[in-house]
């Protein structure tokens, strides 16, 4: 009896459940964007963590921040941001460029130089371009030193 109770349910739940169908045709795709301008210390002191401000222009509202690609080569780092960009059949997205600033929290493990490549989009030829920062690893003893100097 218990079984056939059990087949009972499951059978009518099958039949019956729920449709997670929608009407709203929800799409999106991801989309790397161009950097503007980026906030660079002058120079990491080893294990110390610096947060670095990247500014970029959102085209228009479908646009969204998602995330960074961070690739790390040796002691060169390439960043790039990517967004969400949004093609829902219901939104309209108003031509209202916004510029945005997004961080990313970078520790400094090295005591060498670091170079840093920041995405700036493409040439007329199809070339990427980049910014490029080096920055120097110091010493905390010798600023600490300079400081006492001066």
């Amino acid at each position: 009896m218990n079984k056939f109770v059990l087949f009972a349910f499951l059978f009518i739940s099958l039949f019956t459940s729920c449709s997670i169908e929608d009407d709203t045709n929800y799409n999106f795709y991801l989309e790397v964007v161009p950097i503007n301008s980026v906030e660079m210390p002058e120079y990491f002191v080893q294990g110390e963590i610096y947060q670095i401000d990247i500014t970029y222009t959102q085209p228009n509202q479908c646009f969204t921040f998602n995330d960074f690609i961070y690739e790390i080569d040796g002691q060169q780092r390439t960043v790039a941001v990517v967004n969400t960009v949004y093609t829902i059949d219901s939104l309209t997205c108003a031509e209202d460029p916004e510029e945005v600033t997004v961080h990313f929290d970078f520790h400094v493990t090295s005591n060498e130089t670091y170079i840093f490549k920041f995405y700036q989009g493409e040439d007329e030829q199809g070339t990427d371009q980049y910014y490029i920062v080096e920055v120097p690893v110091m010493d905390e003893r010798a600023i600490s030193i300079d400081s006492i100097k001066n």
